[in-house]
């Protein structure tokens, strides 16, 4: 992505979206969804970095899964296994893994981490979760949504949305989201 021509985009935020972007995006999820295996390859030929710092099965293999059906290469990075698990700055961490991948898919923590993997990384960088976000979920729930209530439940108004459980990432997440739609 960034060994191209396009300009560097991050998805930090479900708000680094705006309507039409996230409507569309949507869509288009729907339609390769139905494709299945035999979609397109949009990565062709690119690397995805996959830092987890934070232990995951589910959001792990969906993005292995994705990026291979996408048609990129993916490689998982723990801590352990980096400098920035032995007290590397992130932005030391972030231009490096940005010298050899396409993009930076990030597990962690605190937000401020992926901001600053954001601000270094001349690559695009994706939150795949912090504390405070967790926006690649979101558009899979939202997904199912337009699956459950239609192509055009989201795009029309009208429906409500009711969180019940704590104040965490998905709440922060889902506010987002609706604030959009």
């Amino acid at each position: 992505m960034a060994r191209s021509n396009r300009t560097k985009r991050d998805f930090l935020r479900v708000t680094d979206l705006d309507r039409s972007e996230l409507l569309e995006l949507l869509e288009r999820a729907a339609e390769w969804k139905l494709l299945g295996r035999g979609g397109p390859r949009p990565l062709e030929r690119m690397t995805i970095g996959l830092v987890f710092e934070k232990a995951s099965t589910r959001t792990r293999v969906s993005f292995e899964v994705a990026a291979h059906q996408l048609g990129a290469s993916s490689m998982m990075l723990s801590p352990q296994d980096m400098q920035l698990g032995r007290g590397e700055p992130i932005r030391d961490t972030a231009r490096v893994l940005a010298r050899y991948l396409d993009a930076v898919v990030i597990r962690t923590f605190e937000h401020e981490k992926v901001e600053e993997m954001a601000r270094c990384a001349d690559v695009p960088v994706v939150n795949a979760l912090t504390d405070s976000s967790h926006p690649c979920q979101i558009l899979a729930d939202l997904l199912t949504v337009t699956e459950r209530f239609g192509a055009d439940a989201l795009s029309r108004g009208g429906l409500c949305v009711a969180w019940v459980g704590d104040g965490n990432n998905m709440a922060n997440s889902w506010l987002e989201a609706c604030a959009l739609l």
